[in-house]
């Protein structure tokens, strides 16, 4: 394993994300890669024609200097001292992980929704994902939630989880920067159709093996709950992790689907645009505000397993 990721500075990182989530008055590496796609976006666009080469050319770039600079980072710690470059890694590797931020932006729907302030949960919810909300009813918000927790997962946890292992914090760096490039640049809009295909496909290709991975800590987890609802979810993850349009959001979002007895997916509105999709979990009922809390719940105790297991794989290779 690259940089000698430990089980020490796996488990630290974790329980840094789940006490400090995402700290306000610290500079964040995700907010610097944002504003690295920003001001490189124009300069790849007007130099070559082909938007769709540009585009490839301009994720290659932002994804390898993004490892290559976190790279000379802990080997510059580690010239200094082993010490200090795993007091590097860990905080890079908790950067990249989200499990507290995701619970607090869902919480922040929740706390609304109980009060019957629709209107302050869609704006809550708003922030956290990609359709309108502005028309949605209880169910909508509610369902919006538990979805990007269940599909956030993945992102926030599992996938940065499994680059850190391999590449230590610079992949897990480099993860969030494909990530960060899926989520700036990789729409299906006039804009980005052409020049964000390949920074899609990379964020496709990067979470293929994970999302997978993904159940075999939610089954478990859905299983400490109650023993049915884990059977639930590994059915359903197992038979409707692919209705959806995502390669991989699915199988997270079906897994979660089965454990908490609810339907995801459905007809809903995307920059204006009716998509009609397919519902995950269809032969059960709506969510209701409470499975919010039972999403996050079951979020927590999915990322607890796989830094678990995460820690044993690095403890054993020792």
């Amino acid at each position: 394993m690259l940089f000698n990721v430990t089980w020490q500075i796996l488990t630290a990182a974790f329980i840094l994300d789940l006490l400090a989530g995402d700290p306000k008055w610290l500079p964040h590496p995700i907010i610097w890669m944002g504003r690295a796609i920003s001001f490189f976006e124009p300069g790849f666009r007007q130099r070559i024609d082909n938007p769709f080469w540009a585009g490839l050319l301009f994720a290659l770039c932002l994804i390898a200097a993004t490892f290559g600079l976190t790279w000379g980072v802990v080997f510059i710690a580690g010239r200094i001292h082993p010490v200090a470059a795993a007091m590097v890694q860990t905080v890079l590797i908790f950067y990249s992980f989200s499990t507290q931020s995701l619970y607090k932006a869902a919480m922040d729907v929740f706390k609304p929704l109980a009060k019957g302030d629709l209107p302050q949960a869609r704006i809550k919810v708003g922030y956290i994902v990609g359709r309108q909300t502005k028309d949605l009813d209880e169910a909508g918000i509610t369902r919006a939630a538990c979805e990007t927790v269940a599909e956030n997962f993945v992102d926030g946890f599992v996938s940065p989880l499994c680059f850190a292992l391999i590449l230590g914090a610079p992949g897990a760096m480099m993860y969030k920067m494909i990530n960060t490039l899926d989520s700036m640049v990789g729409y299906k809009n006039e804009t980005y159709i052409l020049f964000g295909r390949a920074a899609a496909r990379i964020d496709d290709a990067a979470n293929c093996i994970p999302a997978r991975l993904s159940i075999a800590a939610i089954v478990p987890a859905a299983a400490m709950l109650s023993l049915s609802r884990g059977r639930r979810a590994l059915a359903t993850a197992l038979t409707q992790g692919r209705n959806h349009k995502s390669p991989n959001a699915g199988i997270p979002e079906a897994a979660f689907a089965g454990a908490l007895g609810v339907r995801f997916g459905g007809p809903n509105i995307y920059h204006g645009k009716l998509v009609d999709k397919p519902y995950i979990g269809g032969a059960f009922n709506d969510p209701k505000p409470a499975h919010i809390q039972k999403a996050c719940e079951l979020m927590i105790l999915s990322a607890l397993i796989s830094a678990i297991v995460g820690s044993l794989l690095t403890w054993s290779l020792l």
